[in-house]
């Protein structure tokens, strides 16, 4: 999958080392409404930090693993959706999102997590996919509702983000039940 469109001027396509300086931008542009929901948002604080969280995913994904990908609107990177676990050997994969505040509200995430997810079905076989939300996190729980996803349960204390404890809402879908 190296591009694929979401909505007139929207499209979903690999977000590589070689986009870090873009990446880095948005995380600038959009740090301050990623940070509560997004560790890795504060981490990144200079282009080399992007270029090495991109070049992670990049070795990852060459070794079958997990993968990254971004969500470009009007030509402009506003987003990303990425397996933050994947292990074809288990056929367990774990799928995650994020947006801009400006490109909300046009069903860019939920398209993207849908495409992705029937490409771990379809293409790489997976039998589960897991998407994982901070309690108190309406919009990402409202994307796994609209994926038809089932909220299996609630992990106590199992998230840190900006040093407070969160509880973490698991949800899936399994392949032979969809």
């Amino acid at each position: 999958m190296l591009s694929h469109p979401l909505a007139e001027a929207a499209e979903l396509r690999a977000l590589e080392p070689w986009r870090a300086e873009e990446f880095y931008a948005f995380v600038v542009r959009s740090g301050v409404h990623l940070t509560p929901w997004m560790p890795w948002a504060t981490d990144i604080d200079e282009p080399a930090k992007a270029e090495r969280w991109l070049q992670g995913y990049a070795d990852a994904q060459a070794r079958g693993g997990r993968r990254v990908y971004g969500i470009w609107l009007d030509g402009l990177l506003v987003g990303g959706a990425g397996f933050a676990t994947f292990d074809a050997r288990t056929g367990v994969c774990s799928l995650g999102a994020w947006l801009a505040p400006e490109a909300r509200r046009r069903g860019l995430v939920t398209r993207a997590a849908r495409h992705m997810t029937e490409w771990a079905f379809e293409t790489r076989g997976m039998s589960r996919v897991e998407w994982a939300a901070a309690t108190g996190n309406e919009p990402r729980i409202a994307v796994a509702k609209r994926l038809g996803m089932e909220r299996e349960g609630v992990l106590r204390s199992a998230l840190t983000l900006g040093g407070v404890r969160h509880d973490v809402e698991v949800w899936s879908l399994i392949a032979d039940r969809r």
